[in-house]
C-alpha cells in the first residue's frame, strides 16, 4: 500500500513539472557589466558617440546611455535595435539582410531591423538584448554591442 502511494504522488507529479519552465532575468548589476564593456570598446576605438541600450527579455528597457558627442535620436534608435535583438531573439542584422532579400512586408512590424541589434544570451536563452547606434558606420555599431556581449558573466 505504501508503495502504491509513492508511485501514485510520484505520477501526480509529472505534468506539473512540465508546466514551468527555469529561467533567467537580467539585472541591473548585469546590465552595467555589458554597459562597460561597449562603452571601454567605443572608447578605445575612439568612436565619435554611441547611444547604447539593454532591454530585458521582453524588450522593456534597464539601461540606456548616449555618450557625448551623439545625436539625439541615436538613442531611440539604439533602444529598437535592443528590443529587436531581444524580441526576436536574433541579431538585427538577420532582419535587415531579409528585408534587403525582398522581404519587405518586415518593415510593417514596427520593430527596428538596422544592424546593430542583438540578443544578450545566458546558459542558451534570451535574457535581453543590446543595441548600439550613433557611431562612425553600422560596422562600428555593431562592434561596440558584441564588445557589450564579451561581459565575464555572459561567457562562464
Amino acid at each position: 500500500m505504501k508503495t502504491l502511494f509513492i508511485l501514485l504522488s510520484l505520477l501526480l507529479s509529472i505534468p506539473l513539472t512540465a508546466q514551468v519552465a527555469a529561467t533567467y532575468e537580467l539585472t541591473l548589476e548585469g546590465a552595467h557589466e555589458i554597459m562597460a564593456k561597449a562603452k571601454a570598446y567605443a572608447q578605445e576605438r575612439n568612436a565619435p558617440g554611441a547611444a547604447i541600450a539593454i532591454v530585458d527579455a521582453g524588450g522593456c528597457l534597464i539601461l540606456l546611455e548616449r555618450l557625448s558627442g551623439t545625436f539625439p535620436v541615436a538613442a531611440e534608435v539604439s533602444y529598437g535595435k535592443a528590443r529587436t535583438g531581444a524580441i526576436f531573439k536574433m541579431p538585427s542584422k538577420n532582419l535587415e539582410d531579409a528585408i534587403n532579400g525582398g522581404r519587405g512586408s518586415l518593415v510593417t512590424v514596427g520593430e527596428n531591423m538596422l544592424r546593430g541589434g542583438f540578443p544578450i544570451l545566458y546558459d542558451g536563452k534570451v535574457i535581453g538584448g543590446i543595441g548600439v547606434s550613433g557611431a562612425a558606420s553600422a560596422d562600428q555599431d555593431v562592434e561596440i554591442a558584441q564588445a557589450g556581449l564579451s561581459a565575464e558573466f555572459l561567457n562562464q
